[in-house]
């Protein structure tokens, strides 16, 4: 009787210790649901975030070339414009010695593939005057501090400037552009990436890399290059 008794409390122990370990199977499993529905939710945002910072580096590293394209330009007076990013990595004579104009890192652009920014010659900055230009309400910003050679060639080739539609200004640049540009070994006023995607933030009112153009043209009092985007709506 009494191994009865004692089999049938072992066999009730082993039950419960297996509805036990079956119930927090259960528990550890519905957790790891959770845990992995809360992970999808934020990875968007994640997403958003990793991309706007990787966007702002660009513009800051853009902002530097545009420096070291005015640098270079005032030195020569408006007779020699930059053919390569070499040109503006060697630096500018003084004296015996070099005067560096240029951060190695900035030499790279963070949003292509291969690293390389796309060089922009006078004659290309038409389409970027007019985004620029609609962005200031019809008011193109003027440039103080250029040598006067290159803002004359400049004001030639934007005149009667037409300010493109908002479709513009988020669209492809193989949508609404028929310039096309080098890498290496042309005269060049300013660099843009060559990544064509959507930004997650505006750079003079322009959602998209392949349009940010970053030059020291047309930088006068009043413009507000970066804005937060409608995807974000967050400012930088």
């Amino acid at each position: 009787m009494t191994t009865t008794m004692t089999t049938m409390t072992n066999r009730k122990a082993k039950r419960n210790t297996k509805s036990e370990s079956g119930m927090s199977l259960l528990a550890v499993m519905a957790v790891m649901t959770l845990f992995a529905i809360a992970l999808l939710a934020v990875a968007p945002s994640v997403q958003l975030e990793v991309q706007r910072e990787k966007e702002l580096e660009a513009i800051r590293r853009g902002e530097e070339v545009a420096a070291a394209i005015r640098d270079y330009i005032n030195f020569y007076q408006g007779a020699k414009l930059p053919k390569s990013m070499d040109d503006l990595l060697e630096g500018l004579p003084q004296g015996t010695k070099k005067r560096q104009i240029l951060r190695a890192s900035a030499a790279i652009d963070p949003l292509s593939e291969d690293g390389r920014w796309q060089l922009v010659p006078i004659n290309k900055m038409k389409n970027f005057a007019s985004r620029v230009q609609k962005y200031n309400n019809g008011a193109l910003p003027s440039t103080s501090d250029l040598h006067v050679n290159i803002l004359n060639q400049v004001g030639i080739i934007i005149t009667n400037l037409d300010t493109k539609n908002e479709d513009d200004l988020t669209a492809s640049a193989d949508e609404t552009d028929t310039d096309t540009f080098s890498t290496d070994n042309e005269p060049f006023v300013g660099v843009v990436s060559q990544s064509k995607s959507k930004s997650v933030i505006a750079y003079y009112g322009i959602e998209n890399h392949s349009k940010w153009v970053f030059t020291p043209l047309f930088r006068g009092t009043g413009s507000v290059p970066i804005t937060g985007s409608s995807n974000t709506n967050n400012q930088p």
